[in-house]
């Protein structure tokens, strides 16, 4: 079993791939790889204006606003309002993509994926969950408040704040109890 906790005080903004903005990487899978080599990858996005969206031809893309009143997305000349907080909303990565802001700045939990070598579901959790990590993948909680806390199978525990994150592969490390919720992601081999 291999259990990390990434803290979101040591994410560093990097610009996006596109010029237009910043983000912050929370996890690549594998560990380290760059915009053009990862099979998966999890950031935080703080979108404070309207634009285009970088093309990543092969990958897919989840985007979760957890933070603000939503986008417009325009996916290949299609709308797609995504205003309800908390909602993954999936999209090709590789058809051109603008977002509009509907209410001012937001924050979104982009993930991404190459469709031909992993599959990765989204979902928004409420209180208590274990951490399961498909065999031969992983799986990555996201806290989205402050105070929860991941307890291991040999007592104790591990505290995680508002966009902490625990990533792990193999064996479950346990349960996650959020005082709010979280977003967790599990990756398995496509």
């Amino acid at each position: 079993m291999t259990v990390r906790i990434l803290r979101a005080a040591g994410l560093t903004p990097a610009p996006w791939r596109n010029g237009g903005g910043l983000t912050r990487e929370i996890a690549t899978g594998p560990e380290g790889a760059g915009a053009d080599a990862f099979d998966w990858r999890v950031s935080l996005a703080d979108v404070t204006a309207d634009g285009p969206f970088s093309a990543f031809p092969g990958v897919d893309r989840v985007l979760t606003v957890v933070e603000g009143a939503g986008m417009d997305l325009v996916v290949g000349g299609e709308h797609h309002i995504v205003d309800e907080p908390l909602w993954p909303h999936g999209f090709p990565g590789d058809l051109p993509t603008e977002g509009f802001l509907l209410g001012g700045p937001v924050v979104n939990l982009n993930v991404m994926y190459r469709r031909d070598r992993t599959r990765a579901e989204t979902a928004v959790v409420c209180g208590t969950v274990r951490l399961l990590p498909p065999e031969g993948g992983s799986v990555l909680a996201v806290s989205l408040d402050d105070g929860a806390e991941l307890e291991g199978g040999g007592g104790g525990g591990v505290r995680l704040d508002r966009y902490d994150a625990v990533l792990a592969a193999g064996e479950s490390p346990g349960v996650l109890r959020t005082m709010g919720r979280a977003v967790l992601i599990t990756f398995s081999v496509g």
